[in-house]
């Protein structure tokens, strides 16, 4: 017996000392939990949101499973959520190499036509976000600011000055949603642009909730009004593209135009399926994303006077520098160093986007987990944003903290990162800062609701709408 012991022994030790081994140097799985079947983890991830504290979501699995990265499930994907700057600067370095742009399948639900989906080829894609870029870029977007600046004025005096008090979030929903329809699509006519507004309402509390298309469901209301924004753009593409051929829009610079004369329209019904999933998409970030951020800049300069004060003084000397009816420019925007620091405060706190996703392309290693092919992964502003190790005493509102330097890399990120960065970040700001100069130089403010709560519906909204009482300049 000792003797067959022994031969058991010898031929199995190095059996042993492999899967010892193989077990001791394979990377981890990705510590986490899928939630509920079909939900997952959306409910608790929307309730978290629901309550003012989307970051508790983060914290809580970061504490739970690890610190830099976790795996849960939202919207019916599985995925891996990065945190940190480490995973920020990972993913955001890992484009087409790690990683590629990815969107949650009920967000196409929403966006996109269901006869385009997967037909649309990779290079024109890139052709068309390449457009978009050229479009957006600093040197094409300045020669918008005097009509930015303009429809500002508009809006203050028709919406604004009229009342001793306002509602800021639906009159800024408004507004922005009227500028971008003029900038990107030549549309002025406030009729048109109302046809758009409860459509695109009910869209964006969809992208965040359990996708079950059932009548009387959020997301069946997102889907029910993306279809409507669709075939409305759809019908907008045709009839540009007629008056184009026709010779009535040859010389316009508005982006849909450009789009369809510059940007390789091969005449057929999918291209213009792509180009009305395109300027909704522009469309919805530029307004409903922009909004949510000038309504918590408004918030902030309302509840600290001596920030306001500093915002209006920084206006002011610009006001002074200008001709009666000489609207903004860009030198003028340039000048506004104090005003975006209170922006970027202002979304540190009250972050309009919640983050971004992406696929892995390949098997990869991360924080030594692995991480395998076809896994989704999300980056989010909430694992930095309110982390006292990048802001030390967090709910402070402090817009001191961007100044110099600015933050450590990669802790704060609002309009993500890499080549993917969202490409709408200039005209928001420009857009912000336009809107600041007038308001300030125009109102005092005065919170009716001193301690009114924000939710997040991805973007956060005040629940009473942000109730300010609009006072004149000594």
């Amino acid at each position: 017996m000792d003797f067959y012991a022994t031969c058991i022994l010898c031929l199995s030790l190095p059996l042993l000392l492999l899967a010892f081994r193989k077990r001791r140097f394979a990377p981890h799985l990705l510590p986490g939990t899928k939630g509920w079947p079909i939900v997952g983890e959306t409910l608790e991830y929307m309730t978290a949101g629901r309550s003012g504290r989307p970051e508790k979501f983060v914290k809580d699995r970061a504490a739970r499973h690890s610190s830099d990265v976790f795996r849960t499930n939202l919207y019916g994907a599985d995925m891996a959520v990065f945190c940190g700057p480490s995973g920020n600067k990972f993913l955001f370095s890992s484009e087409n190499k790690h990683v590629s742009p990815w969107w949650p399948d009920s967000m196409k639900k929403i966006f996109m036509f269901p006869e385009a989906l997967g037909k649309l080829k990779n290079e024109d894609a890139k052709k068309r976000r390449s457009f978009m870029l050229e479009f957006l870029k600093p040197e094409a977007l300045r020669h918008y600011i005097p009509v930015m600046d303009s429809v500002t004025r508009d809006h203050l005096a028709t919406d604004w000055s009229p009342h001793k008090e306002v509602r800021v979030f639906p009159l800024l929903k408004s507004y922005t949603l009227a500028l971008a329809c003029r900038l990107f699509m030549n549309i002025r006519d406030p009729e048109i642009v109302r046809k758009f507004a409860d459509p695109f309402a009910r869209v964006a509390p969809g992208f965040v909730t359990v996708p079950i298309n059932i009548p009387g469901t959020p997301f069946n209301r997102a889907v029910e009004g993306g279809k409507v924004l669709r075939q409305e753009l759809l019908d907008l593409v045709r009839r540009r593209k007629t008056e184009i051929s026709e010779g009535k829009d040859a010389n316009a610079r508005d982006f849909l135009s450009r789009l369809l004369l510059e940007g390789g329209d091969d005449g057929t019904a999918l291209y213009e399926m792509d180009a009305s999933t395109k300027i909704m998409g522009l469309l919805n970030a530029s307004h409903d994303t922009t909004s949510t951020s000038i309504t918590a800049i408004v918030n902030y300069l309302a509840q600290f006077p001596h920030v306001y004060e500093r915002v209006h003084q920084e206006q002011l000397e610009i006001a002074r520098s200008k001709g009666l009816d000489e609207f903004l420019n860009w030198d003028d925007v340039q000048k506004m160093k104090y005003s975006w620091n209170v922006a970027c405060e202002s979304m540190r706190l009250l972050p309009p986007a919640q983050g971004a996703y992406r696929v892995a392309m390949t098997d990869f290693s991360f924080a030594g987990y692995t991480i395998p092919k076809g896994l989704k992964t999300f980056w989010t502003v909430h694992s930095t944003n309110k982390n006292p190790k990048y802001f030390p005493d967090p709910e402070k509102f402090d817009p001191s903290r961007f100044e110099g330097n600015g933050p450590a890399p990669f802790t704060y990120v609002p309009f993500g990162g890499g080549p993917h960065m969202c490409p709408g970040k200039e005209y928001a700001r420009l857009e912000i800062l336009v809107f600041m100069h007038n308001l300030v130089t125009k109102f005092k403010l005065m919170k009716v609701v001193p301690n009114e709560k924000f939710i997040y519906t991805p973007s956060p909204v005040p629940v009473e709408g942000l109730r300010i009482r609009l006072l004149p300049h000594n």
